[in-house]
């Protein structure tokens, strides 16, 4: 097995905050995040050799973690099973967002990079057709109510690893007290205590456009998706007030 893999993984959730949570570790001393983020190993570029993927990890230093930030990690069908054939002991983080806002707000992010020429209404109505096809296309950028399907995701994972190598945080606690999110990834991660960063990033981010969606639209995704928060308050004890 190649020498300097990571250390720790952040699965997603896509359109969770793990942009900011990226920017946020950055400024750990005991971090070292892969360039670039979103380094795909496990989804797009498992025909690559783990020495390839420990190449993006080489300029860490002594005794700083190693962290891929891959949100498609979460979702990917193959992805559980190929991190634990070749990182059994990694450290697992995930982001979850309101489970509504999250399908939204990753349907105006492929409306905005041009992968979605339907409506709301009419790109929401086809994901169930789409991700019938395997279409990769599809399974990125189209899966919408089935990326906040937050469970069957989490799933795949606590078959392969203990409850102690996963860490399930609110994406909205994240925002709204930063300070107490940082201190529970340093106490996972086992990095040694800094104060968080004063002020908290905030990238990625759509531009409002939610807001404008109809309420019947919102509601018909909280009726698809309430048996998903009611399944993460009761795992985890946090949730949404519609849920």
């Amino acid at each position: 097995m190649a020498e300097g893999l990571p250390d720790f993984l952040v699965l997603g959730t896509q359109k969770g905050g793990t942009t900011t949570l990226q920017l946020l570790l950055n400024q750990h001393p005991g971090v070292f995040l892969a360039p670039g983020k979103e380094v795909h190993y496990f989804s797009k570029h498992w025909e690559q050799s783990p020495t390839w993927y420990a190449n993006h990890f080489k300029d860490a230093r002594p005794g700083q973690q190693r962290g891929d930030i891959t949100p498609f990690y979460l979702f990917h069908p193959q992805a559980p099973q190929r991190i634990h054939s070749l990182l059994p002991n990694a450290q697992l983080i995930v982001l979850l967002r309101d489970p509504v806002e999250r399908a939204l707000s990753q349907y105006f992010h492929s409306v905005r990079l041009g992968f979605e020429p339907l409506p709301v209404a009419e790109g929401l109505a086809a994901e169930p057709e789409r991700m019938l096809t395997e279409d990769p296309l599809h399974l990125q950028e189209h899966s919408y109510v089935s990326r906040s399907r937050y469970l069957e995701q989490l799933d795949r994972y606590r078959e392969l690893f203990s409850d102690q190598q996963l860490l399930v945080l609110q994406s909205e606690a994240l925002f709204a007290d930063p300070a107490a999110t940082w201190k529970r990834i340093e106490s996972f991660l086992g990095l040694p205590t800094t104060p968080c960063p004063a002020s908290l990033p905030k990238a990625n981010s759509g531009q409002g456009e939610a807001g404008a969606v109809p309420a019947e639209i919102r509601d018909d995704l909280r009726q698809q998706l309430k048996a998903t928060a009611l399944g993460v308050r009761q795992r985890y004890g946090f949730g949404w007030d519609w849920a």
